[in-house]
């Protein structure tokens, strides 16, 4: 049967600095631009939502890719998980460095290797084996992360409050073939411990895919998401019945009164319903269907869009 296909995107769920916002929705807006493009023309859910988050990884408004936050050395390590609903195909990345696009080298795991999840290392080997280029670790790192990593040193730092910007980045889609997929990036946890890996590369927690119900990617406090499996949990919710939009709030207030974690849920249902919703102040997230482009930040905010309009914009340049 043919679906109408649909993209949801988020760019991380905590408190996005005002002065960062609009470049924040920008940079959703063009990646659910760019995916929502590949499924109009009959691509797949997994190129979407892979296209998508590459968007993300290259834009430094986010904790992914190019603007990764830096762990307790001083050092970019980033987890990537991309998901296949069709037969449950998974590939993922943890602790990665020196690669502009770990979202790229999951989707080769899930393809090109017999595993799942390959780290630090293995995944540098890997990496070289599939020919991906080298990127010095200093191109990935912005001023704006290696300032906030100087300050979290200060013996009279207090790395959670700027923990709540986290930026982690997602993706879910169905494409004309009700296919479902999930993707999810970042860089993780500012001044980390060297080898932490959260949520988002392990599978479950920071993504899910699964035709028979839907797809999800989350953002938020890694460690709590990984202690109730949070995206496994949705579906989970959608396969008693619930819309996503219901799924997803009953999952994240379970994750909030259950172990006090804070997060944000991207998710599209198997019949092409979509939610953007989080229980962090803010949450920039992004969605299109029907050739409607939609939008927000805060919570109950929407703009509406049609893609006409937004890709004329988007060539303006906002």
């Amino acid at each position: 049967g043919r679906m109408k296909p649909v993209i949801v995107v988020h760019g991380g769920a905590g408190r996005i600095f005002k002065e960062r916002e609009a470049g924040c929705c920008a940079g959703v807006v063009r990646a659910a631009l760019r995916g929502y493009g590949i499924l109009k023309q009959g691509g797949s859910a997994l190129d979407a939502v892979e296209e998508a988050v590459r968007s993300m990884e290259d834009d430094p408004h986010f904790n992914a890719g190019c603007g990764s936050v830096l762990n307790e050395k001083g050092e970019v390590e980033m987890d990537a998980i991309i998901m296949d609903g069709k037969n449950l195909d998974s590939g993922a990345v943890s602790a990665v460095k020196c690669i502009a696009n770990p979202i790229k080298l999951a989707r080769l795991v899930m393809e090109k290797s017999k595993h799942m999840l390959l780290t630090d290392h293995g995944a540098h080997l890997f990496a070289q084996a599939m020919g991906i280029p080298e990127t010095p670790g200093e191109k990935l790192i912005t001023e704006r992360s290696r300032e906030r990593w100087k300050r979290n040193l200060e013996p009279d730092s207090n790395p959670e409050e700027f923990q709540k910007d986290l930026g982690t980045v997602g993706a879910v889609a169905i494409d004309s073939e009700g296919n479902v997929a999930c993707a999810t990036s970042t860089g993780g946890l500012s001044n980390k411990l060297i080898g932490r890996v959260g949520d988002t590369a392990c599978i479950g927690s920071g993504g899910y895919a699964d035709n028979r119900s839907g797809a999800t990617s989350t953002t938020g406090h890694g460690e709590s998401i990984m202690k109730v499996v949070l995206a496994r949990l949705i579906l989970y919710h959608m396969e008693q019945g619930m819309s996503p939009e219901m799924a997803a709030d009953t999952a994240l207030d379970y994750m909030k009164t259950r172990v006090g974690g804070l997060g944000g849920v991207i998710v599209v249902n198997n019949s092409g319903e979509w939610a953007a919703r989080f229980s962090t102040k803010q949450m920039s997230w992004a969605t299109v269907k029907d050739d409607q482009l939609q939008y927000g930040i805060y919570a109950g905010e929407s703009h509406t869009k049609s893609v006409d309009e937004a890709l004329t914009s988007e060539s303006e340049g906002f």
